[in-house]
């Protein structure tokens, strides 16, 4: 399996780790500038997916207290996961990734002993509906998580994780649950999501792409920009603008893939949108359909975050970022 990238986010000259398989989230450069709001390439290898973090306690430590040793109070963020479909097919692969790597990461930064921020990015997959607790028609902030797969269950246990170690007092966490990234920038990964992207991605750089849910799912959709804006308000939020509870959904845009296909028509015309061949795959459909699509984020309203307007201006600004 492929080594996982790291990177170093460069938000007004202050560093936060990104790694691991959302690394691509940013389409992460190998080298070139650099300024605030860029990626770019650390010195510091992550393994492959199974390990992710290489030597968390060393990279972290590092990080927070920098290469001349010296604390400093700077938020780290971890961001590295196997994602959905490979913890379905692989249980031990989820459970080293997204949890042993998880509990070194806070380990480390407990023992950096300045109380850091830590944002852990959480997803939506915390949510599912059972027979005895099914999804309300919205999911509120107030809504328990209850997960349905391996992935979902894995950040339900390091949000509670994080939210102990927030509660003794050995650093300040925040989980944020982040939406469905689309259009993602990069090669398709793992994820049972991964197809929300493709089927843009793909057809506009004149490739086809494979659809495997049915035309009228709904999905919870953020832009990279979304994603990355609900991030760093994570991380350079007061503690009393984010308030005593851990974790928060990030804002939700929501959208039938036939309505995505059809804003893909409009922006990249009828060509593109030919390029999608809809050949249903139950496994991938069962994981997606499960989660929820509608949510009421009122938390994230009020520390200033909004859902994207219309999937018209997603692809319109995955083709500026991409320069196409």
């Amino acid at each position: 399996m492929e080594a996982a990238r790291a990177a170093v986010l460069v938000h007004d000259k202050d560093p936060v780790l990104l790694s691991g398989t959302l690394a691509e989230l940013f389409d992460v450069p190998r080298s070139g500038a650099v300024g605030p709001g860029r990626a770019l390439a650390a010195a510091c290898d992550l393994g492959p997916a199974g390990a992710l973090l290489v030597r968390p306690d060393q990279f972290v430590a590092w990080r927070l207290a920098g290469p001349g040793g010296s604390p400093a109070e700077q938020p780290a963020e971890q961001l590295a996961a196997a994602v959905s479909a490979e913890c379905e097919a692989d249980f031990d692969l989820g459970i080293r990734a997204n949890l042993r790597a998880t509990e070194g990461l806070l380990a480390a930064c407990r023992a950096v002993g300045t109380s850091p921020v830590v944002v852990f990015a959480s997803s939506l997959a915390v949510f599912g509906s059972s027979s005895e607790h099914p999804l309300p028609p919205i999911v509120d902030d107030q809504l328990m998580p209850n997960p349905q797969s391996s992935y979902g269950v894995q950040k339900v246990i390091a949000e509670q994780l994080l939210a102990d170690y927030t509660r003794k007092g050995f650093l300040r966490g925040r989980a944020v649950r982040l939406m469905t990234v689309s259009v993602r920038p990069g090669r398709p990964n793992a994820a049972a999501s991964g197809f929300l992207s493709a089927i843009v991605r793909e057809p506009l750089a004149g490739q086809r792409a494979t659809c495997p849910v049915g035309a009228q799912t709904e999905v919870a959709i953020a832009s990279p920009a979304s994603a990355i804006s609900g991030l760093l308000c994570a991380a350079t939020s007061s503690d009393r603008d984010w308030g005593d509870r851990t974790a928060v959904n990030l804002p939700a845009l929501t959208v039938t893939v036939a309505q995505m296909a059809a804003a893909l028509e409009r922006v990249g015309g009828p060509r593109a949108s030919a390029l999608i061949d809809w050949v249903p795959d139950p496994a991938v459909a069962a994981i997606v359909t499960g989660w929820p699509a509608r949510f009421r984020t009122d938390r994230a309203a009020r520390l200033g975050l909004a859902p994207d307007p219309d999937f018209d201006a997603i692809i319109r600004m995955h083709l500026a970022e991409t320069g196409r």
